[in-house]
């Protein structure tokens, strides 16, 4: 049981049992049981979330990891909630197709990434994961199971709830004017329903794609070609790392230059490898004072993935950190209107020099104003001022228009922020929703609401 009772933050719960179901009769089954019984339900992804909404607080766990069917057909795919992202993404490709969304840990499963709205690094080229989904298989907690595709609005009355004007949100219900059921329920963090399967749109893959690191000098004149390039056609990744990351790294590629103190990863999509467009880059580097020379760049498979593992790398790395310290790990999933990302990147810099000099690292999605902060505390002093450190930062980017959740959703970490981005009364329309679809509270308790 214990690998279904915390998630990759390493955040912790407790549950009665583990139910691990196979057939949608088994999981009715289990939700017609507790509904009777009032037996709190936790929906259990791969447990690689960082916001604790997969951890239990008590009832049962009920795993949907046996739902591994796929079915792949041109530009959608039908698919258990159980399958891993990988597993989905090498069937896709294997009919030279692919699922836009690519949140950094491939092996989240389907589910997973549905229940947070997930985004990634594509997500600023082909947004997150909402946008894809197609259709839902849905079992309520009144029994119900229904397949509700794009299209079907929400059949009761609901509140519209602001949405904030950044590229990416995962905080609270997604409650628009007339609101689908599928956007709905994307992002809902398994509170409102038991999705079982998805129907999700595929996209064709490229003719060529271009992949680089590309190294700066500083992070200033990073953040600069952020600007200058996000209006770039077929850019579909735009990734910034800074100086602290780079040193993280230098162990495990001690090519990267000495010189760099920030860099950008990229992706553009291309119409062949002799593209004009790939002449057009050293033009680009060298208006924006980039280290051209020692960046790294290519085409094939495998360079793609070397500089994913990269990335990859990074997050392992400032993960495993704090974990051998013996101290929790701070990290943000802010965003704000991109208008306002220097200003958000000024003040996450002033403020962690100040109080975590040389035990942090500033790394992200660049495009679409969603870096994370990630502080690595070594005492208790440390921790202490990481959370106060983390609320800081909430309160700035919401003044500025931003999400407290753009991508990792509220969880049960973070439901203290929820009501510094939303009033009282939007609060009260989302739960209205929840006491409208699990009116005894069963469903993932303590997850969006405390």
């Amino acid at each position: 049981m214990g690998r279904y009772l915390e998630d990759s933050s390493g955040f912790r719960g407790h549950a009665e049992d583990v139910a691990l179901p196979a057939t949608l009769e088994e999981v009715r089954a289990l939700v017609a049981r507790c509904s009777h019984s009032g037996t709190p339900i936790t929906i259990a992804g791969a447990g690689t979330g960082l916001t604790g909404a997969r951890v239990p607080r008590g009832g049962i766990v009920i795993s949907l990891e046996r739902f591994v069917d796929i079915e792949i057909e041109r530009g959608r795919a039908r698919c258990g909630a159980g399958v891993l992202l990988r597993d989905l993404q090498k069937a896709a490709g294997r009919t030279k197709q692919f699922f836009g969304p690519n949140p950094t840990e491939d092996s989240a499963c389907i589910g997973g990434i549905i229940s947070t709205n997930a985004g990634g690094a594509r997500s600023f080229h082909y947004g997150s994961v909402r946008r894809h989904v197609l259709a839902l298989e849905v079992t309520f907690m009144d029994g119900r199971t229904r397949w509700l595709e794009r299209g079907q609005r929400v059949d009761f009355a609901v509140r519209p709830v602001r949405i904030p004007k950044t590229t990416k949100n995962s905080a609270g219900y997604y409650l628009p004017p007339h609101v689908e059921w599928v956007d709905l329920l994307a992002g809902s963090e398994g509170t409102l329903g038991i999705v079982t399967r998805a129907e999700l749109q595929l996209l064709p893959q490229p003719a060529a794609i271009l992949s680089g690191v590309i190294f700066f000098p500083s992070d200033a004149s990073a953040l600069e070609a952020v600007e200058a390039w996000r209006g770039i056609s077929e850019l579909r990744l735009l990734e910034f790392l800074d100086g602290p990351a780079l040193d993280f790294l230098r162990p495990a590629y001690p090519d990267i230059p000495s010189g760099a103190q920030a860099a950008l990863m990229i992706e553009q999509n291309l119409e062949s490898e002799e593209d004009s467009e790939i002449d057009r880059w050293a033009v680009r580097l060298e208006e924006r004072n980039a280290l051209g020379e020692t960046s790294w760049f290519g085409f094939r498979p495998v360079d793609h993935e070397r500089f994913r593992e990269f990335r990859h790398t990074l997050a392992a790395t400032v993960t495993d950190i704090p974990r051998r310290r013996g101290y929790p790990k701070f990290s943000t999933d802010f965003a704000v209107p991109f208008r306002y990302h220097r200003e958000l990147y000024a003040c996450y810099k002033q403020r962690c020099d100040e109080l975590f000099p040389g035990k942090y690292t500033i790394f992200g999605h660049a495009g679409d104003a969603n870096n994370h902060i990630n502080l690595l505390p070594s005492s208790d002093e440390e921790a202490r001022h990481g959370e106060q450190l983390m609320y800081e930062f909430a309160e700035y980017a919401v003044s500025l228009g931003g999400t407290v959740a753009a991508e990792h959703g509220i969880g049960k970490t973070k439901t203290d922020l929820l009501k510094l981005m939303y009033s009282s009364a939007e609060l009260e329309a989302m739960k209205t929703v929840k006491r409208q679809l699990d009116p005894q509270w069963l469903l993932g308790q303590g997850t969006i609401f405390a």
